[in-house]
């Protein structure tokens, strides 16, 4: 590595220039309601994100949402000229995930800041602005093979959006996710596969007096299944099947001849996921030859999981380092059950480390916030990542 510490000590000044700029560009992007359903919130929030970003002089282009706001990525001058395995992406994303309404407004409490996407992640992007502006300050930027990418609908799976990201993401040499950073600043190196599934039972409706026989019991033959899917939970492989929705039937006195369930399926390694799917179709198959009824089966495996590999291994100790160096935790954190789209680019062989955003608590919650001093030396090891990645190539 070529990095030398002249370097550095530029680029970690400029990142701490002016830590109380930071705290009005943010209270600028929480006090927009960027709630996913809320296209034309998310979409202003894109356009706020464009405007303060316009002045490190990186390619802007928008990507418009199918039914979700616009997805925005930022290039700079060398990506286009660059190999893909010199390549860079840096990902983040400007929905939220409170209705407008529920829960509003910025505010700072002694060295926290709270609000609606403080921490989730409008706190990560303004890491990702904080650093990219340190880069182009000493002169770095322009010359790195790097491209930025906020979507529009994380907050529900990015199902819109996967394709710009496994675009932009394939043979990559790394991705870098601002997630929510965590309590002790561990680093997110897995996380476990998503998805759903969704059970449509049909029986044969009859009057539960008269013609009882004659009738084939939606909710029972269901509830069969159900008992199935909940044993394919295994906590030794970390999958799990959790039924949480069900309904069915008419009436007390009647056989109900069609009910539905969902199921929320979890999986710590790739084939896990299709493997849950198939086992579920099979036993839905089965139960339906002992009862006679029917079943309909719809979803499958959401996003991937982010499984921990030698490359992702080494650009988080790369990392790690640095945000030893700046006084941050530099720990990996545990395993963590919900996906992100590190999850999309992992599956696609990109080294992936995620939940780099600042240091808080309460995501999704109405106690959601972030620590304030956290923010530049967040800012400051990610500038210094992506200027060793630079000088290794």
């Amino acid at each position: 590595m070529n990095l030398d510490r002249s370097s550095l000590d530029r680029v970690y000044q400029a990142a701490a220039r002016d830590p109380g700029a930071l705290l009005d560009v943010l209270e600028r992007w929480v006090e927009i309601n960027s709630f996913t359903g809320n296209v034309d919130g998310v979409n202003r929030m894109g356009d706020q994100l464009a405007a303060d970003l316009a002045p490190l002089g990186l390619e802007l282009t928008r990507r418009a949402g199918d039914g979700v706001g616009d997805h925005l990525v930022w290039r700079t001058a060398a990506w286009d000229a660059a190999p893909a395995d010199r390549r860079v992406l840096l990902v983040g994303h400007h929905d939220t995930v409170f209705p407008p309404g529920t829960f509003e407004g910025f505010s700072r409490d002694g060295e926290r800041a709270r609000g609606p996407g403080v921490l989730d992640m409008k706190g990560g992007l303004l890491v990702v602005r904080t650093a990219l502006a340190a880069l182009a300050e000493v002169g770095a930027l322009a010359g790195m093979p790097l491209a930025l990418v906020s979507v529009g609908d994380e907050e529900i799976g990015s199902g819109d959006s996967r394709p710009l990201l496994e675009e932009l993401g394939r043979g990559a040499r790394a991705a870098l996710v601002f997630e929510a950073g965590r309590a002790d600043d561990g680093v997110v190196t897995r996380r476990k596969g998503t998805g759903g599934v969704k059970v449509v039972a049909r029986g044969r409706a009859a009057h539960a007096g008269n013609a009882h026989a004659d009738g084939i019991n939606a909710i029972w033959a269901l509830a069969r299944l159900i008992d199935r899917m909940q044993q394919l939970t295994d906590y030794d492989r970390g999958v799990t099947v959790n039924v949480g929705l069900v309904h069915g039937g008419e009436a007390r006195n009647t056989v109900p001849g069609a009910a539905e369930c969902g199921a929320d399926i979890r999986f710590v390694h790739g084939p896990d996921g299709e493997g849950l799917v198939a086992a579920i179709d099979r036993a839905a198959r089965e139960v339906g030859e002992e009862t006679g009824a029917t079943f309909t089966l719809s979803g499958g495996v959401r996003r991937p999981p982010l499984e921990r590999t030698e490359r992702s291994a080494a650009l988080y100790r790369l990392y790690a380092g640095f945000a030893a160096e700046r006084g941050l935790g530099a720990g990996e954190a545990a395993l963590v059950g919900g996906g992100s789209d590190a999850n999309t680019l992992a599956a696609i062989g990109v080294p992936a480390i995620d939940g780099l955003g600042p240091r808080g608590r309460g995501f999704h919650t109405h106690d959601e916030y972030i620590e304030l001093a956290t923010l530049v030396p967040r800012a400051q090891a990610l500038a210094a990542t992506l200027l060793a990645l630079a000088a290794e190539a």
